[in-house]
């Protein structure tokens, strides 16, 4: 459960992302989002505890706003300021991102746009731009933990990419403890997530005896090699997205009329069918007036003459 549950999410490692080359689009995401105050934890020890985890899931209950459980026979106990000291997390701001000023999400709809024409809050994330779709998706996987598909943005993850393209300032401390106690509440269908902070935060408990680390996947810590292809793997998704589109250009026109004229001359290669009519044996002229009668069918087949 832990190893599956886990490796979708993402780390950052941004000493590296900040400097990546040729790419002042992605420098300044990352910028962002480590100005908003997410380096601590999304910049975390990239280990995995996976039997604590389990374990950790499996006793963890919400008591009095704190987080409470049994790892090996021990107990441990999480509250909100010690969730937040150990990863810096800010602690004043909006924890609410329908807060985001309107006029800013509205100027946000055409900056991380791709065309540059503002799009939806809740789109595809095909029509931003790839810094934008990657912060999209470490939101979704990293943050508000979703599983399942990630290619539409939310309403509530687009002003949360506003809030920390703006600079706003972001309780996260408050938002990600609660995201914590949604996971921990057996009531409530909530994916489970934060493998790499759950780990820290129960190693860093001098009571508790962990067990074997698991490296965190290569493929999910975001470096600048894991960034490159993840641009180069969404230029060519949207190579063939044009590609597609061009079907409906006059050049796609007059390729389909090719085709058609093809398969025109192809069926004129086929037997035809000559239907004639008899009475008898003698073929006869109708009469105006004439009720008329049922012919006979006779049925030849003329394929096509040879050729000479």
């Amino acid at each position: 459960m832990a190893s599956s549950s886990f490796t979708n999410a993402y780390l950052v490692d941004f000493e590296s992302v900040l400097e990546i080359p040729d790419q002042e689009g992605m420098q300044k995401m990352f910028k962002a989002l480590e100005n908003s105050g997410l380096r601590g934890f999304l910049g975390c020890k990239p280990l995995l505890f996976l039997s604590e985890i389990v374990q950790f899931f499996e006793t963890a209950l919400v008591q009095d706003n704190d987080i409470t459980g049994v790892i090996s026979g021990k107990y441990f106990t999480i509250t909100p300021s010690r969730f937040a000291g150990v990863f810096e997390l800010p602690t004043e701001g909006i924890s609410n991102f329908f807060d985001v000023p309107k006029n800013q999400v509205c100027d946000a709809r055409r900056i991380f746009s791709l065309s540059g024409k503002h799009v939806d809050t809740h789109g595809k994330k095909k029509f931003l731009k790839h810094e934008y779709r990657l912060l999209n998706d470490i939101l979704a996987k990293s943050i508000t933990v979703k599983a399942g598909s990630f290619d539409a943005v939310t309403n509530e993850r687009f002003q949360m990419m506003t809030a920390i393209h703006f600079g706003l300032k972001v309780n996260w401390g408050k938002v990600l403890f609660s995201v914590l106690k949604e996971m921990v509440d057996r009531s409530v269908k909530k994916a489970k997530g934060f493998g790499a902070q759950i780990s820290v935060l129960l190693n860093s408990d001098p009571v508790l005896s962990m067990g074997n680390a698991t490296p965190f996947p290569a493929s999910k810590i975001l470096s600048p090699k894991v960034v490159l292809a993840y641009i180069t793997t969404n230029e060519t998704a949207d190579a063939r997205g044009q590609s597609e589109e061009e079907g409906k250009s006059p050049v796609a026109v007059v390729k389909r009329a090719s085709k058609s004229k093809k398969k025109l001359e192809s069926s004129r290669d086929a037997p035809v069918e000559i239907v004639s009519e008899t009475v008898g044996s003698k073929k006869r002229p109708a009469v105006v007036g004439e009720e008329p009668v049922i012919a006979k069918k006779k049925r030849t087949s003329k394929g096509k003459p040879p050729s000479s």
